[in-house]
C-alpha cells in the first residue's frame, strides 16, 4: 500500500480502482490484484486507494471476511447499497487510475455515474509494485459433437446469420464461455470451470481470429474442425483488426474491456453490444 501510495503521486491521480477480475473478467482472477494490496480472499470486490483513506467494497457475503483479513487497513463499504459515487461525492477525490483491462464502460457507469474524472493508465499500477509467479501453462483441448451436440461448422453458419440481421461487419467475442461454446473447445483456465481464456473475432466472410497464449493452442489447432481459423497472441489484436474490412462492430458490454473497445472505435462504428452467443446457446439441442 506504502508503495502504490507513492505511484499515485507520480502520476498525479487522487486515487487507483483495483478490481478482483482480471482481463478475463474471472473470479478466479490471476493475478489477483485486490489480494495483494488487501489480503481479501473473496471471489467479488474492489478497492480504491487514496492517498489518506482505502476503500474496500465488498458484498454481504463477505463482511464478517473481510474485516478479519482486511478491516485493519481498509474501510469496509457494502455494495450494492454504496458505490464510490456515493462515498466519494463530497470528498477531494477528483482524479481517479484505472486499468482499461480491467473494466467495461458498464461497470464504471455504474460506480461512478460520469461524476469524477477517470483516467485510463495502461500500465497497471499493482504491478508496478508487485508480480505474481507465473502460473503452470494448461492447454486447451477440443470436445466431441458428439458430446456438443452441434458441430463447430452449425454454429458458425447462425452465428453469422445473427451477424447479417444486425447488420454488422464483424464482431467480437471476448467472453472465453461463448469462445468455448462456439469451437467446442474447452480449457483449465479455471479451477471449478473448464473456460479458455481466449477470445474471437469474426467478420461477415466467416472468418475467425482466435486471440489466446500460442502456447496453450497445441491440441486443439488441427482438432477444430474449420479452415477459416488463424491463431493470434493477444498482442496482435490491433493489427488484426486494423487489417479487417468493413465499417460496422459488434461487441457485448458485459465482457468487452475499455480496452478493447476503444481499438474497436479506432476502425469502426459499434452498432450492437449484446453477443448473440448468449442467445444461440441458451436453447439447448437433444444431445445437451
Amino acid at each position: 500500500l506504502v508503495k502504490i501510495k507513492k505511484v499515485l503521486k507520480n502520476y498525479n491521480l487522487d486515487a487507483y480502482l483495483v478490481p478482483k477480475n482480471d482481463e478475463f473478467f474471472s473470479e478466479y482472477a490471476f493475478p489477483n490484484r485486490l489480494k495483494t494490496i488487501s489480503n481479501f480472499s473473496g471471489s467479488a470486490g474492489f478497492s480504491i486507494i487514496t492517498s489518506s483513506i482505502n476503500y474496500l467494497f465488498i458484498d454481504g457475503r463477505y463482511l464478517i471476511q473481510s474485516k478479519i483479513e482486511s478491516g485493519k487497513y481498509f474501510r469496509l463499504i457494502e455494495i450494492p447499497y454504496s458505490y464510490p459515487k456515493h462515498i466519494l461525492s463530497n470528498s477531494k477525490i477528483k482524479k481517479i487510475g484505472y486499468d482499461p483491462k480491467l473494466f467495461t464502460s458498464t461497470t464504471l457507469l455504474r460506480y461512478f455515474e460520469n461524476k469524477f474524472q477517470l483516467i485510463p493508465i495502461n500500465q497497471n499500477l499493482v504491478d508496478e509494485v508487485f508480480q505474481e509467479k507465473e502460473k503452470k501453462i494448461n492447454s486447451f483441448y477440443k470436445i466431441s459433437d458428439k458430446v456438443t451436440g452441434e458441430s463447430v461448422l452449425s454454429k458458425i453458419t447462425r452465428l453469422h446469420r445473427s451477424l447479417k440481421k444486425n447488420k454488422s461487419d464483424g464482431m467480437f467475442i471476448s467472453a472465453p464461455e461463448n469462445v468455448a461454446w462456439l469451437l467446442n473447445i474447452r480449457g483449465k483456465d479455471n479451477p471449478n470451470s473448464p473456460i479458455p481464456n481466449a477470445r474471437i473475432l469474426f467478420d461477415k466472410s466467416k472468418n475467425i481470429y482466435f486471440f489466446s497464449n500460442l502456447k496453450k493452442i497445441r491440441n486443439i489447432k488441427k482438432k477444430i474442425n474449420y479452415k477459416k481459423i488463424k491463431f493470434y497472441e493477444f498482442k496482435e489484436f490491433i493489427k488484426v483488426i486494423h487489417s479487417l474490412k468493413g465499417r460496422n462492430f459488434s461487441i457485448d458490454k458485459n465482457s468487452c474491456s475499455i480496452f478493447n473497445k476503444n481499438i474497436i472505435l479506432s476502425k469502426f462504428n459499434i452498432l450492437n453490444e449484446i453477443d448473440p452467443c448468449y442467445s444461440l446457446k441458451s436453447i439447448k439441442n437433444k444431445i445437451e
